[in-house]
């Protein structure tokens, strides 16, 4: 493999990982930002400018706040937020006292929550005020928890907006007495001084729940190595410079929209233009007004932004590059070459192969060659293989398989999971549970999941955590939860429902979806719903989803 990669690799793209400032914590890297260029805007949200040093300064404060609440090293602390300034400098607070950052996506709801902040044991939670309501009752149920945070994210708005607001910007702060509020926190409290001590390679900086091979979320431990590594490789592959300027858009929560948008500014030094979420116009606004020159997308914003009435007349010019990924609407040639001609020029790819396990971006695209359909070549000091699925036997060039892979961000198991962790990490190299293969110059194609984790726009959903959450309904006796082809989202969820039996005939399916709405994340709740008098099981109980997908 490495012989092969020798004449797919970029000429002008050097073999050997460098770190920009060496191996150390990106928290130490933001605060080597802050006393290098400390004027230098950070990031830029809505208007408003903070800069390396600002950030520096309010990162510790917030770490001191934590300390003050008994944050120490090895304690979980959640965020609870959409995209703002306050998600991104809790993250570094964390990790400054040498906590595990524990995203928690926006979306989910209380019975979500529950779960989760009991399973990794949080200390506390940094939320968005809109969502305290999810919180608060869940939090009752979570005896670790021992304090919350709660922010409205207007608090980092400038007093003149430059972009579209969206609604979550617009909502009047609300003071909740059983909280703390986030800048309340930062005014009160003198930067924090102290110094905790990091291994990389073994203190863990980031728990991302994810489902590994089965079962409903794991957290999968992330040392902090992973984030520095990942982060460089991504940085040095795709040429991102010290004066780029990104488009951060992506969830923060996702590990996606995290490399791009939290960890990536800060390595490189760049500036980021930070929105909540993605909107058409604002993105084409944000563009035009700070000419963003680097962009992390999914496929349906581009093609979003190619629809939108009156763009040819717009200006994108300073886009020189796109890393896009595939959800729901594959990133193309026909694509990339609608893109490059409205930007005049841009380059637009396949961003990476990669999972919550192994903190993504696990391959990359060679921006000199580009081969359409696959996932690029496997990025610095990473190995790739492809195993028969049955006697897991190495396989040629070409042949589908498992796709197992091993490099230095690979993460340290499943919290609590010892046997999850086993089936997953095998000698420090990770078995997907994804098919794919590799042709002949090394690029690794993508086939589909071996484990029957469902992808709806992006978002990994767990057919037993559906199921866990539909078996709650009182006329629900058991469920199973599939995967089925969306043009739009990629895949939706349809749960086959097996109802109690005085309840046939008094429950309709289009209830069920409705009360599921109400239970679920967005993207996660059963579009669909089949009754069904039995499900297929095995001689020991466990549900066949294979035959209900074949059915």
């Amino acid at each position: 493999m490495k012989e092969i990669l020798q004449k797919s690799w970029p000429a002008d793209i050097a073999k050997t990982l460098e770190y920009r400032l060496g191996e150390k914590s990106l928290h130490e890297y933001l605060k080597e930002n802050a006393r290098r260029t400390p004027e230098k805007v950070a990031y830029s949200f809505y208007g408003k400018e903070l800069t390396w040093e600002e950030m520096d300064e309010d990162v510790d404060r917030f770490a001191a706040f934590l300390a003050g609440k008994g944050v120490e090293k090895g304690d979980c602390v959640g965020l609870y937020l959409q995209n703002c300034p306050q998600y991104i400098i809790a993250h570094y607070a964390i990790q400054r006292l040498g906590g595990i950052v524990v995203p928690l996506n926006p979306m989910y709801k209380e019975a979500e929550l529950v779960y989760l902040l009991n399973e990794a044991k949080l200390k506390g939670v940094v939320s968005g005020q809109e969502l305290y309501g999810q919180l608060h009752a869940a939090a009752k149920k979570t005896p670790s928890v021992e304090f919350v945070v709660t922010t409205n994210y207007a608090d980092y708005l400038p007093c003149q907006a430059t972009l579209p607001l969206p609604e979550e910007l617009k909502m009047e702060k609300v003071l909740i007495a059983e909280a703390v509020d986030f800048i309340e926190a930062i005014k009160t409290n003198e930067p924090f001084s102290g110094k905790v001590d990091i291994d990389l390679k073994n203190d863990i900086g980031l728990m991302v729940f994810t489902s590994g091979t089965t079962g409903r979320p794991k957290a999968a431990m992330l040392p902090y190595i992973s984030a520095l590594f990942k982060t460089a490789a991504t940085v040095q592959a795709n040429q991102v410079q010290e004066y780029d300027r990104s488009l951060a858009v992506a969830p923060l929560c996702h590990i996606a929209g995290m490399v791009m948008g939290v960890n990536t500014p800060v390595y490189s030094g760049c500036t980021s233009v930070l929105l909540t979420r993605f909107d058409p116009g604002a993105a084409i606004e944000a563009i035009e007004k700070y000419q963003v020159t680097v962009w992390y997308s999914v496929a349906p914003m581009n093609v979003a932004i190619l629809h939108t009435p009156g763009i040819e007349k717009r200006n994108l010019t300073s886009l020189r590059r796109n890393m896009a990924t595939s959800f729901g609407i594959p990133v193309t040639e026909q694509l990339a070459q609608q893109w490059k001609s409205l930007t005049n020029g841009c380059l637009m790819y396949e961003a990476a192969y990669g999972l919550s396990e192994t903190h993504t971006c696990d391959t990359f695209m060679p921006a000199d060659k580009i081969k359409w359909g696959s996932c690029g070549i496997p990025t610095f000091e990473t190995e790739v293989k492809i195993l028969e699925m049955e006697s897991g036997e190495l396989l040629p060039y070409n042949e589908k398989g498992e796709i197992v892979l091993k490099n230095p961000g690979v993460f340290k198991g499943y919290l609590n999971r010892p046997d999850a962790t086993a089936e997953t990490l095998r000698d420090g190299w990770v078995h997907t549970g994804d098919i794919g293969s590799i042709d002949e110059d090394g690029y690794l194609f993508f086939h589909g999941r071996l484990k029957e984790m469902i992808k709806c726009s992006g978002y990994s959903v767990f057919p037993e955590d559906v199921e866990a959450l539909l078996n709650v309904h009182p006329a629900i006796l058991q469920s199973a939860a599939i995967g089925v082809p969306d043009p739009v989202r990629g895949e939706s969820v349809k749960a086959f429902v097996v109802l109690k039996p005085d309840q046939k005939g008094k429950v309709t399916e289009a209830e069920i979806i409705e009360w599921a709405k109400e239970k679920m994340a967005a993207y996660k709740y059963p579009r669909v719903i089949e009754f069904i008098d039995q499900l297929p099981a095995t001689s020991s109980g466990k549900v066949l989803r294979r035959l209900l997908k074949e059915k």
